[in-house]
């Protein structure tokens, strides 16, 4: 199944190329916000899930409609760092870790990606699968981990590069307004069977600069599951972002179109917004490695623009 909100946070089940309106069947969940109706629906899906499955009628277009973000309201994000084998050119899997982000920075599809006045080195996007907590889960062990996952969606980490002071780097870099988009659905854990086996693609302006598979995960999902609830607990409607390969990286600015898709879980369009019209280098950090190059895309003009 797959669940998204869309025009004014109505909840809706993507069949094919339309989506059904399913609001009047989740209205008893108690609730103020789109985000305490969506936890309460994946805590409690069991007892919807037949209703929603049997949901009839044509919908409506999804071209027609404004897709929202699926979960709106997550009591945590947590992002796994450095969680890739970038094919083959690290010689171990570094040490598990994560960071966090703020539920003010999701956005959904369709939506602006802000990049703030800041003196970052450049802003990046980073292509990754995400998964949604279903049940609530302390000290999972890894061997029970999967079944903790209501289901799937797409991921952009938004990241402010080079701030100082360096101590604060994932605070600062991480956890702006709108770096975190989503969407545009969740796709329940029952249709994606290996997780493990996904390709991952990125295109900026239609040029593809991402496209990996999770299969080269270092740190895989029962291992994240299990190291994240050693640390805090994990609530229906919470975000686990898999991590990304670093390799098509490169600096985002105003104007770019960013569109993210991982298999079976359809495609997630954003767009860059950036009020100072600041340039970088256009090429990927794989491209820079080629031409050994030493460091990050430069910035080429505007606002804090190195001479």
């Amino acid at each position: 199944m797959k669940l998204m909100f869309f025009d004014d946070f109505k909840l809706g089940v993507v069949k094919g190329d339309s989506v059904v309106d399913v609001s009047a069947l989740v209205k008893d969940i108690p609730h103020t916000c789109p985000g305490d109706l969506i936890n309460g629906l994946i805590a409690n899906f069991g007892a919807y899930r037949g209703k929603l499955e049997a949901a009839g009628g044509s919908g409506m277009p999804l071209a027609n409609v404004r897709i929202r973000p699926p979960v709106t309201r997550p009591q945590t994000i947590d992002c796994m760092a450095v969680n890739y084998m970038e094919d083959g050119t690290r010689d171990a899997p570094a040490p598990i870790n994560a960071f966090q982000k703020v539920p003010n920075s999701i956005i959904g599809n369709g939506d602006t990606m802000v990049l703030p006045d800041v003196p970052a080195t450049l802003f990046e996007g980073e292509a990754e699968l995400a998964l949604i907590i279903g049940k609530r889960c302390s000290n999972v062990k890894a061997a029970d981990a999967m079944q903790y996952i209501f289901g799937y969606t797409n991921f952009i980490d938004g990241s402010a590069r080079g701030l100082h002071p360096p101590s604060n780097v994932f605070y600062q870099m991480k956890c702006r307004d709108t770096f975190a988009p989503i969407g545009p659905y969740i796709v329940t854990a029952d249709e994606i069977p290996d997780p493990h086996k996904l390709q991952i693609k990125l295109w900026v302006n239609g040029v593809l600069k991402q496209n990996f598979n999770t299969d080269d995960m270092a740190h895989n999902i029962p291992r994240c599951i299990e190291w994240i609830s050693s640390i805090h607990t994990l609530e229906p409607g919470d975000i686990i972002a898999t991590g990304t390969n670093h390799r098509g990286l490169f600096g985002l600015q105003d104007g770019d179109k960013v569109e993210l898709e991982v298999e079976r879980c359809g495609r997630l369009t954003i767009n860059i917004r950036d009020d100072l019209k600041r340039t970088w280098d256009r090429k990927t950090r794989l491209e820079r490695a080629e031409l050994k190059l030493e460091g990050l895309s430069p910035q080429i003009s505007g606002k804090y623009a190195k001479p």
